[in-house]
This record gives structure tokens, C-alpha cells and sequence, in this order.
């Protein structure tokens, strides 16, 4: 499961909204609203993070459900630094190392993570990767698919995974034509 997707959508969900299966986010980058499922071992998680949050911050219409939670910034909606801090303490606790040029994994690697890793699935399942890869692009907000196809370009596991299929299909023309 990919928490950190949930945490970023869930940045700009009405804080009060029911937690279920389904989660209606709305105005997303480019004013985007979508729904996205949810796994269910987030929501108890996500539960326990709301109930914490009501101890500290009151309840206002529309409040964003990850809020600040002190300072100037009590109650108002997790800014850009403020997410990025929390990241870096947690990838600290976790002992996170860098797998890639960065020098340490970042928040957006894990969405690039998610990706990758839902499409191996997918293909390990034998799931239509043309149909899948459109409910991707759009559980990842992504206005065009070429984005969500940019995650999946230079990886190792993949490009083999897309040569194997195209060396089978070419063993299937090659053995029509004959």
C-alpha cells in the first residue's frame, strides 16, 4: 500500500468527510476532484489520526484533513515544507537509504514506487496493462496518461518485463506469417 499517496490526496479532503472505501478528493492540482479507493488498512489509521487531531485543533467547515498542528499554522492546511519536514523525520526513523541519484529518497519517489510496483502486479496477474494504466493515470490525478507513462520509462524491472511481451508477440507474427 501506498500510505503516502493516501497522505497527499487526503491533504486537500474536507477533514469531516466519512472515511470509507472510496474517498471523494476534491480540488487537486489543476482544481481536479476525483474518488479514490482506499485500502482498508488505512482507514483505521486514518481514523485514529482524526480523533487525535479533534484533541488539538477544533473542527472547522471545509478544513483539510492534515492540518498543522501548532504555531501560526494550527489548523490550517499542511503547506509544501511542512509535509517535506515530516517526510524527512520519518525517513530518519526508518533508516531509508537512497537507491537512486538523489542522494536520499523524497516524496515523490514513492509515487514513481507505486507506480512501478502496481504495474509489476499488474503484469505478474496477467491484467491488461492498456486498460490499467488509464485507472492509474486517473487515481494519481494525472491529467494526461503520457505523465503516469513517464513514472514507468527507464526502469529496469519493466523495460523487461516489455521487452519479454514484445519478443512474444513477435514470436506470434513471425509464426502467422509462415
Amino acid at each position: 500500500m501506498n500510505y503516502l499517496l493516501v497522505v497527499q490526496v487526503f491533504v486537500r479532503t474536507p477533514g469531516g468527510s466519512a472515511l470509507r472505501g472510496n474517498q471523494h478528493i476534491q480540488q487537486t492540482k489543476f482544481g481536479k476532484s476525483r474518488m479514490v479507493p482506499l485500502h482498508p488498512s488505512v482507514i483505521g489509521p486514518l481514523a485514529a489520526y482524526r480523533a487525535l487531531r479533534r484533541q488539538y485543533v477544533p473542527a472547522k467547515p471545509q478544513m483539510t484533513f492534515f492540518v498543522g498542528s501548532r504555531g501560526v499554522h494550527r489548523g490550517e492546511p499542511l503547506g509544501d515544507r511542512q509535509v517535506h519536514r515530516v517526510f524527512c523525520q520519518l525517513r530518519e526513523q526508518l533508516g531509508w537509504i537512497d537507491r537512486g541519484g538523489h542522494g536520499r529518497p523524497r516524496v515523490h519517489d514513492l509515487r514513481h514506487s507505486f507506480a512501478v510496483r502496481r504495474m509489476i502486479l499488474w503484469h505478474q496477474q496477467g491484467a491488461n496493462l492498456d486498460q490499467r494504466m488509464l485507472a492509474l493515470s486517473t487515481y494519481m490525478g494525472h491529467i494526461n496518461i503520457s505523465s503516469t507513462y513517464w513514472y514507468l520509462s527507464g526502469v529496469p524491472e519493466l523495460m523487461a518485463l516489455a521487452g519479454a511481451r514484445f519478443e512474444h508477440f513477435a514470436d506470434i507474427a513471425e509464426n502467422d506469417d509462415e
